[in-house]
């Protein structure tokens, strides 16, 4: 045979470049590889001969081209008339290097034909295959690889050679082929018992047909009954043996036996699996189709098959894994049939054995069940055309999924009826289209089911419609109450109040009618799908409500106008007791609700009757609730209850006190006054000139005080929220060491912290986690349980410095300083603390021996008295003698040296050290002691006479200068006979000198072990930094301060890696940056490069870096690190390689716990990477690295959902590549992608399959590919991302990470810990959903960086805490939460994923978990590091998606389920943490636009000069309190309260009230205030008008730049024109105002107005980056002009002109409903409101009031647009052929026009101020017109006067262009301005000592070069 050796690997990784694992020397040329990975869609399959051809060219060139050739078989095969994309190509290339290595390889052969060759070489790799049968598993994957490719290639040279079945079977994790049974996870107990019982096929029906029946198991047995693809019974097969075997290990008490799979397993596998469909078949009343045999040895069998049936089901379901009780059905209708098979029935129409009905082929179920419910899913989604479409018009999946909420869904029958109206699709132009084909004739589309989302505010009172009854009925009582001037709560008893506060029946019986009429319009257009019972509750409710309506009004009445028996007195003239008919109206009124309210106090009873099948109870939940499948039986625990009903009830006590006392008593008595004054004159003319009591007045004085009381509640839940969550916080411990000062002192008991958390407790003592126990745990000695306890905990310390190494936040010098020792010494409890905490401590100790005066005692305590002192005292001691021990061998010297040893010890002991030693003599040691410990560490021959000097140095100076006595050891040691002799005369004696002969030191070769020791003895005698000091990093210190406070939180006892529950990661990708490239890092086309930017934000880490890579300069030593440097930047951004960096921690944590756990006690205190090291070298499947990583494999499992991967590895694109890199980087990590090709044939058709890949040989290895039924996009994309890979994850729970997240090596260690949450039942439920806290890494990159990172670290921390416990409304964020993965993949997945409504799809994941009765919880003990948004624009695009976002989720039938199930304490928790608070910011900007335009009325009328001169009032106290709430809000107080509590928990208070008040110097509160409109804007828009979209924000660090253009088109509509209105108000109210009243209280009024306005208008260009530089100024100048000027058209972007982004900015109103444009019209008539009031107040006018003024107006601005009009067509007609006859036509209109005006100045009395106010008049009332002519565009849009529409719009966007920019230009001029805005906006940076100057100098630089 010849000789095989390993090839030789190859530096790059790219496909052409692949090398042969295994190759023989061969002479001659050898043809080059051919490109493997670049293939058309259709022809992916043949990439494996490609890949094997590659693999042995060097080998057997000639085996190499018969594989191309059958390769290009195949492919001829599959597309003969090469019709598919690329193939032509493809074949064409391949046919040519086919012709070319014809000849050439033909004489290369070695045997004498080509079967031979092939032969030949097979049974080399055969025979190789066979003797490595053993070793690891890559190198047996490998070798059958390419044996099964030849193999394939040889039968088809030779057909009779006869089928062989292949040697390997790609896998993921099991590696289940018979090939695999001694790889080590195969070996695994757990893991052989559940195989076992899978392959169990005993006693089941096989057909004689069936084949392979020796690999049959119980899977193989399913696909061949019900006709499932074998990628999705592989896959399954895996899955379900994972499943099993982690649930048997876990058991409790453990199995008797290990290899037999436990029968509790497979039940709680079962109860878990089937929860849901369980309670599905008990809410349709059917009876479940699980059937168990009486015979208990076929149960466990058949109870796996029954599991397997579901999750080959839910594995091949593509997007109906969406509907979770579509699922139901189809295994409902299938467990029948497999009840069928397995008892033998016989059908009574055939009268032969039951057969499943859509079994058969291996994708029948595919074709013939989920492909027709995925057809109607595809064509609904198709008429949502693109999120523009109304939600009435299309079913999204809830609406399809609920279909199965009913019995009417088993009329589908089984084979599906295709005829049933389910799969009718009515076209997207109408609501019930007309059957078009015969096939639809008679049939019908079922519309929305149940719920119909409609774009209306008025979903916000239909779903909180009891929180708003409420706030309505408490603002009539206090009202009420300050009419009457109410000052105590005794009051309320008197008769005449009560009779008054009783009329809020009356306000509540017509909100309930409000609210059933809107319950009967909204859920019109669902009648068709609704049952006749809900139609008849809703239909009684609307009776009931109008009834009540008209009963308690009247009665009301009656019993005000008289009665002998009212509310004022309960007696009649008799004086007997009687009581009102209204009072019994009322009485039977809430009657209804007695029910409710005791339902409320006892929540157990509510879930009860919600979830009973009793019919009394169903009568009650009816009425109460519409009969829904989810929601029911969501109530919490009383003690809960009791908690958030505590919280609420001191909110509303405080909110109603303070509306009260502070809104709505000050506006009583001046309203009674308003009242009574008769205004008869008016300074305008008065529409209503006969209304009496001034009302106008009365309403611009309450409305903006109501909108107050309405949105205030926000505020005090902010408060609240602050002082619960703060309290919550102390209890939770956070904040313990928040210093490395506090760490340096409470680092002794973090050993036992660690074994308490960290390490499992052993099965004889078991640890209480109540409150009673953690303090034992935390403070007791727990190191006596564990004699390892200490050692384990060194291991991990250490390995959680060297990850800090290796992320180049620490040096060598600092990890030195930081790590611990290891050595025996730590069996016994000892342990060698880190060097940073022993620093100085010993030079401290030197000095004070020294100069130490007293006696030995007090120096002992003064000593022992610092803790490190004394251990660094005694580690130099012990390390001291330890290294002369293994230096010196003499005997004669180590007599020496243990003779002095034992004087010291013995002065010790009898407490005369200070007497027999002179200590001042010590610093003369302790320099010779370093200079010994430099020489050692040199470790040179050379140096070899100078260790001897320093040796008897040292010697010398003990001997002579410090003992007393040191003349009795060279005496006793010398010359026992001639003891009178002095030193000198000794060292004459003695030939050779001491420690000068050759056998009396050993200095060479030196252990790693004696290395280290003596490094960090020199550290301890040199080392000058203190512990506050190290590490210098900040990133490193917060993590390690935050990994040693959360080991002394409350968190459970970690299990043995054995028994933890498993877990998946899985990370959605779409194209992101994966690495950056070599040419992003040096480019600056867009920017400075990214390199260099690195350099300078991270100037320690890129030193500790080059230290890393041993560079001085890295230009100088850049050869063969360019992927190091990639690595190092990129690990800086937000890229995928960061995120994958980080999960992976967490397979090595597992992979170091179960070391430490498995390994002997002479591994354990052994380093762990040189442990680790050494057992892969040993290549053995039984050795203990092999079990280790086996275990992490089991217990982890990292996907990659990368949609696009398949065709940019097609492509060429290089982020394909780099997912290759990081799959070879890291071989358990898994990618899913989807791959779309097209099937060649008579009507060619695209198919798509999910992929599952991992990296073999360098290249990507398919494991598992399953067919899909059509593009599986067709929602969200992120979650449909996320459900096409779901199906690849594994364990019992799965935790969603986002590209731009990270994790860290030491949270990595805490997982277990977090994973045991789910087996905490706290109550009824387990948890479905664990949170976890989030860490912003990016808040150091500039100010509006931190604002952001203060932001998302107060939700995520204190606003999530308060949310999960007490108010239990805690859902699901799109943070790192870990998900019970078993309760969600039967429930419709961790998302949702319909078009537009589930933008934010993360949410919903929670929603639908409380709905289905999930438990939710919250934890800070770990935490995740998440990337965010740095620049302005991009956080105000993600702050327009999040708005956006809750937009949707207003209208969603999630949150009216929510708002309806909850309890109303509950529902106001919901409320205020979602929609509501947009909703409140929204009503905070309206509130100023009420006030200010009802101020505008009160001036321009005259009515406020009028009622002060008659009244003598000046101000009306009132509106300064409604100021003093908005100006609350607007200062970004609001999120700034929760902040400062949380930085001060975890930071201290001083630090955040100093941190508080320089971000208010970086005007954070003009950051908050401007994040405030674009809530405002975005929320309230796509509520009237739609328009939600995903908005791509970049996950760059940005802080280049922006033009004006840019900025201009961002916050146009959102920010600048909302700004310039509420200037033209200020402006309008500062010039009429009154001229008596003082300016301070018209600045005290309106100072946070203007300070809005300003905010609006100029924030993005304050937080700009070079924003006042005068050369960008002038650039953005010419860029403006330039956009604003060029033509739009099809295929023009917005960003190149004006005219295409402004149809772009309008696009929403094509699509807006009627009501929504009329709605949008009448907003638009407020701009007509200046030129009415202002015409009157013109000089010209003089003083008339005639409602001709106003006309006259008109026919000024028409008098204006026919001008323009006659200026534009004489330019069009005149300007090119007859210029100068044009100018002159100019000339002579403006000296018409000028005369005109110089007329009226003469005549009319026209003014200059008449002119500024035209100006302010006619400004607005255009672009009211404007607002009005674009809102009806598709009705006047083919006039003419569009044209005009638009040349005027372009007109006031150039005006407001210019206005804003005009400022800019004068700032920039000013040469102080711009260094002034670059130190607020970087002030982070300069903190840090950066320097961002050189960042915009070097772009500077370069755009000029």
């Amino acid at each position: 045979m010849a000789e095989i050796t390993l090839a030789e690997s190859s530096n790059g990784r790219t496909a052409s470049s692949s090398r042969p694992l295994y190759r023989s020397k061969t002479t001659g040329i050898v043809p080059s590889a051919f490109d493997s990975e670049k293939l058309p869609p259709t022809l992916v399959t043949i990439r494996s001969f490609l890949r094997v051809a590659n693999q042995i060219e060097n080998e057997s060139p000639r085996a190499a081209y018969l594989c191309r050739f059958h390769a290009f078989e195949q492919a001829h095969e599959k597309d003969r008339n090469s019709s598919g994309r690329g193939v032509r190509q493809f074949k064409t290339l391949l046919l040519q290097r086919l012709e070319q290595d014809e000849e050439l390889t033909i004489g290369m052969r070695e045997e004498e034909s080509d079967t031979k060759e092939l032969k030949s070489l097979y049974d080399r790799y055969n025979e190789l295959h066979q003797d490595l049968i053993d070793s690891d598993s890559a190198t047996r994957e490998q070798l059958s690889g390419i044996i099964s490719v030849l193999y394939k290639v040889y039968t088809r040279l030779t057909p009779g050679y006869g089928e062989k079945p292949e040697l390997y079977v790609p896998y993921n994790i099991l590696p289940l082929d018979p090939g695999g049974a001694q790889q080590a996870i195969m070996q695994l107990p757990e893991i052989k018992a559940a195989a076992e019982a899978v392959r169990n096929t005993r006693g089941l029906p096989i057909e004689e047909n069936d084949l392979n029946l020796e690999s049959f198991d119980l899977l193989d047995w399913l696909q061949h009954w019900f006709g499932f693809q074998k990628g999705n019974v592989a896959n399954q097969r895996e899955h379900l043996i994972l499943l099993l075997a982690n649930i048997h290990i876990r058991q409790i008490p453990k199995p008797t036996s290990m290899s037999k799979l436990d029968e509790r397993a497979v039940n709680e596998l079962t109860k878990n699996l089937f929860k849901n469909y369980k309670i599905w078949c008990k809410f349709l009343g059917r009876k479940s189709n699980i059937w168990m045999p009486s015979m208990k040895q076929t149960m466990q069998q058949h109870k796996i098959l029954y599991i397997g049936l579901c999750l080959l089901i839910w594995g091949e379901a593509s997007n109906l894994r969406f509907m979770p009780e579509c699922l139901c059905y189809i295994f409902h209708r299938m467990a029948y049939e497999l009840y069928g098979v397995l008892s033998g029935a016989v059908s009574m129409e055939t009268g032969e054995n039951v057969r499943p009905a859509c079994g058969g082929g291996p994708e029948s179920f595919l074709n013939n069940v989920v492909t027709p419910i995925y057809r109607v899913i595809y064509e609904e989604a198709q008429k949502n055309k693109n999120g523009t479409a109304d939600h009435s018009k299309w079913r999204n999946y809830d609406d399809l999924n609920e279909f199965f909420w009913s019995t009417d869904c088993f009329q589908l029958g089984w084979p599906l009826r295709l005829d049933h109206d389910f799969f009718r699709v009515a076209s997207s132009d109408g609501y019930h289209a007309q059957a078009t084909t015969d096939e639809d004739h008679g049939r019908k589309w079922l519309g929305k089911t149940n719920f119909v989302e409609i774009r209306s505010f008025w979903n916000l009172f239909r779903s909180f419609d009891r929180m708003w009854t409420f706030f309505i009925l408490g603002l009539q009582v206090i009202i009420i109450m300050a009419w009457h001037n109410i000052g105590s709560l005794f009051e309320l008893f008197d008769a005449v109040i009560i009779d008054d506060i009783m009329s809020i029946f009356v306000t509540s019986a017509l909100l309930k009618l409000i609210q059933a009429s809107l319950d009967i319009a909204f859920t019109w257009k669902v009648r068709n799908t609704m049952s006749y019972f809900q139609i008849l509750r809703y239909v009684l409710k609307l009776v009931a409500a109008a009834i009540w309506t008209i009963i308690l009004p009247v009665y009301y009445a009656r019993s005000r106008r008289n009665s002998t028996c009212s509310t004022k007195s309960f007696t009649n003239g008799n004086g007997e007791w009687c009581l009102s008919s209204y009072m019994v109206a009322v009485a039977i009124y809430l009657s209804s609700n007695v029910i409710g309210m005791v339902l409320f106090f006892v929540p157990a009873l509510s879930s009860y009757i919600e979830t009973s099948n009793c019919r009394l109870c169903t009568i009650l939940s009816w009425w109460a609730q519409p009969q829904l499948y989810v929601g029911r039986g969501i109530q919490e625990r009383q003690l809960s209850f009791f908690k958030y009903t505590l919280f609420w009830g001191l909110l509303l006590l405080s909110k109603f006190s303070f509306s009260y006392y502070f809104e709505i008593r000050p506006l009583v008595e001046p309203t009674k006054q308003i009242m009574k004054m008769s205004v008869s004159k008016y300074e305008w003319h008065e529409l209503f000139p006969k209304v009496k009591s001034n009302y106008g007045a009365i309403v611009a004085v309450w409305a903006p005080i109501i909108l107050v009381y309405f949105m205030d509640t926000q505020i005090w839940y902010a408060v609240y929220c602050t002082i619960f969550g703060g309290v919550s916080g102390i209890f939770h411990r956070l904040g313990e060491i928040r210093t490395m000062g506090m760490l340096r002192s409470r680092f002794q008991s973090l050993p036992a912290a660690f074994n308490v958390c960290l390490i499992p407790p052993s099965l004889k003592k078991e640890y209480k986690k109540n409150v009673g126990s953690i303090f034992w745990q935390k403070f007791h000695k727990v190191s006596e349980n564990d004699k390892n306890g200490v050692a384990k905990f060194a291991q991990v310390w250490n390995q959680i410095i060297n990850s800090f190494r290796s992320e180049d936040l620490i040096s060598n010098r600092e990890m030195d300083l930081m790590t611990i020792p290891l050595s025996s010494e730590l069996s016994k409890g000892l342990i060698r603390w880190p060097v940073f905490l022993l620093a100085t401590k010993f030079s401290t100790a030197l000095d004070m021996a020294r100069d130490f005066v007293g006696k030995e005692e007090h120096l002992c305590r003064k000593i022992k008295k610092d803790y490190y002192m004394y251990c660094a005292v005694m580690e130099c001691y012990e390390s001291l003698k330890n290294i002369l021990g293994v230096l010196v061998v003499g005997d004669l010297e180590k007599r020496i040296i243990a003779e002095i040893i034992y004087e010291i010890e013995t002065s010790i002991n009898k407490s005369s050290l200070l007497a027999d030693f002179k200590m001042s003599e010590l610093p003369a040691l302790h320099s010779k002691c370093i200079e010994l410990a430099n020489i050692l560490l040199e470790n040179e021959r050379s140096h070899h006479d100078k260790v001897i000097k320093l040796l008897q140095d040292i010697f010398e100076v003990v001997t002579k200068d410090i003992m007393t006595h040191g003349s009795r050891i060279l005496d006793l040691i010398s010359c026992p006979e001639s003891p009178e002799g002095d030193a000198v005369t000794f060292f004459r004696q003695h030939e050779p000198e001491l420690f000068a002969s050759r056998d009396s030191n050993h200095f060479l070769p030196m252990t790693v072990q004696l290395k280290q020791q003596i490094r960090r003895l020199l550290l301890l005698l040199t080392v000058k930094e203190t512990a506050m000091d190290i590490p210098k990093n900040l990133e490193a210190r917060r993590r390690i301060s935050f990994f040693a406070t959360s080991l002394f939180m409350n968190m459970p006892s970690a299990p043995k890696v054995r028994n933890m529950l498993s877990f998946s990661v899985l990370t959605p990708y779409y194209m992101e940056e994966v690495n950056f490239s070599k040419e992003e890092l040096h480019s600056d086309k867009d920017w400075v490069p990214i390199i260099f930017y690195m350099q300078t934000l991270y100037p320690d880490e890129w030193k500790n870096f080059l230290e890393r890579m041993g560079c001085e300069n890295w230009e100088d030593d850049v050869i063969g690190k360019t992927e190091e440097l990639r690595n190092w930047a990129s690990f800086r951004g937000q890229t995928l390689s960061r995120t994958v960096r980080g999960m992976m921690y967490y397979r090595k944590a597992l992979k170091l716990q179960a070391f430490l756990e498995m390994a002997g006690d002479k591994n354990i205190f052994e380093d762990y990477n040189d442990t680790e090291g050494a057992h892969d070298k040993k290549k053995s499947q039984l050795s203990l690295s092999a079990q280790v990583d086996a275990i992490a494999d089991m217990k982890f499992t990292y996907v990659l959902s990368c949609q696009m991967y398949g065709a940019q590895k097609s492509s060429g694109d290089p982020r394909g590549q780099d997912i290759l890199e990081l799959m070879i980087k890291y071989p358990s990590l898994r990618v899913a992608y989807i791959e779309e090709k097209e099937e060649v044939g008579d009507k060619p058709q695209k198919i798509y399959s999910s992929i599952l890949v991992k990296a073999m040989n360098e290249l990507d290895q398919e494991i598992y590919r399953i067919k899909l039924p059509g593009p599986p996009n067709i929602g969200e994309g992120k979650p449909e991302n996320q459900n096409h890979a779901i199906i690849f994850t594994r364990g019992d729970a799965l935790q969603t990470i986002d590209m731009n997240q990270d994790n860290y090596m030491e949270e990595a260690l805490k997982i277990r810990n977090v994973l045991q949450e789910f087996l905490r039942h706290q109550g009824e439920h387990p948890p479905a959903i664990v949170g976890l806290r989030e860490h912003i890494f990016t808040g150091s990159v500039s100010s509006l960086a931190g604002f952001m990172s203060y932001q998302e670290t107060s939700f995520v921390t204190i606003g999530q805490r308060l949310l999960a416990n007490p108010l239990r409304v805690r859902f699901h964020y799109g943070h790192p939460d870990l998900f019970d993965r078993v309760f969600h993949l039967t429930r419709g997945g961790i998302s949702k994923a319909s078009k537009t409504i589930n933008l934010s799809e993360d949410v919903f994941a929670g929603f639908s978990s409380t709905l289905r009765r999930g438990y939710i919880t919250y934890h800070e003990y770990m935490q995740v590091g998440k990337g965010r948004d740095v620049g302005l624009n991009q956080i105000s695009k993600f702050e327009a998606k999040v708005a956006n976002g809750n937009s949707e989720q207003t209208l969603s039938r999630d949150i009216y389920r929510l708002g309806h199930r909850f309890d109303f304490f509950r529902m106001l928790s919901c409320y205020f943490t979602t929609v509501g608070f947009y909703f409140n910011s929204l009503m905070s900007v309206i509130g100023i636009y009420v006030f200010l335009y009802g101020q505008l009325y009160l001036i321009l009328s005259g009515l406020e000069n009028a009622l002060l001169r008659e009244a003598g009032m000046r101000k009306i106290k009132s509106l300064e309190t409604v100021l003093a709430s908005q100006s609350f809000i607007q200062l970004g107080l609001l999120t700034g309260l929760p902040m400062v509590m949380e930085i001060g928990l975890e930071k201290g208070f001083r630090t955040a009230l100093s941190e508080f008040i320089f971000m208010q110097l970086q005007l954070a509160a003009i950051f908050f205030t401007f994040s405030l409109g674009t809530k405002s804007h975005y929320y309230g828009r796509t509520i009237l008008h739609g328009g939600a979209k995903y908005r791509h924000t970049g996950r760059k660090f940005v802080v280049f730049h922006a033009s004006f253009t840019e900025n201009y088109r961002l916050y146009s509509r959102s920010h600048f024109v909302k700004g310039l209105e509420l200037m033209l108000l200020l402006i309008v109210y500062s010039s009429f105002r009154q001229s008596y009243e003082y300016s301070m209280k018209y600045a005290l009024a309106t100072y946070s107005i203007w300070f809005m306005v300003a905010t609006w208008l100029f924030a993005p260009f304050f937080f700009n980056p070079s924003g006042f530089e005068w050369q960008k100024v002038v650039e953005d100048w010419k860029d403006w002009n330039k956009w604003i000027q060029n033509q739009g058209g099809i295929g023009v972007h917005q960003d190149k002109s004006w005219e295409s982004w402004w149809n772009d900015e309008q696009a929403h109103l094509k699509h807006s409903g009627l009501i929504a444009r009329i709605v949008e019209t009448l907003l638009s008539l407020r701009f007509f409101i200046y030129q009415y009031g202002l015409v009157y107040h013109l000089d010209i006018s003089q003083e008339s009031k005639n409602f001709l003024v106003y006309v006259l107006s008109w026919l000024v601005i028409g008098s204006i647009f026919l001008l323009l009009k006659v200026l534009d067509k004489g330019r069009r007609r005149l300007s090119r052929n007859h210029h100068l006859l044009f100018r002159i036509f100019k000339a002579l209109i403006f000296l018409s026009v000028l005369a005109i005006i110089i007329t009226l100045f003469i005549i009319c009395k026209l003014s200059m101020i008449d002119l500024f106010i035209c100006w302010l008049a006619f400004l607005p009332t255009v672009w009211g017109l404007l607002s009005i002519a674009q809102a009806v565009r598709p009705k006047i849009e083919n006039f003419g006067v569009w044209d005009s529409v638009q040349v005027l719009a372009q007109a006031y966007d150039y005006g407001m262009g210019l206005a804003l920019f005009a400022p800019l230009a004068a700032l920039a001029w000013l040469p102080f301005v711009s260094d002034f805005q670059t130190r607020f906006l970087f002030n982070p940076a300069f903190n840090r000592r950066l320097q961002i100057h050189p960042i915009l100098a070097g772009r500077n630089k370069n755009k000029q070069s």
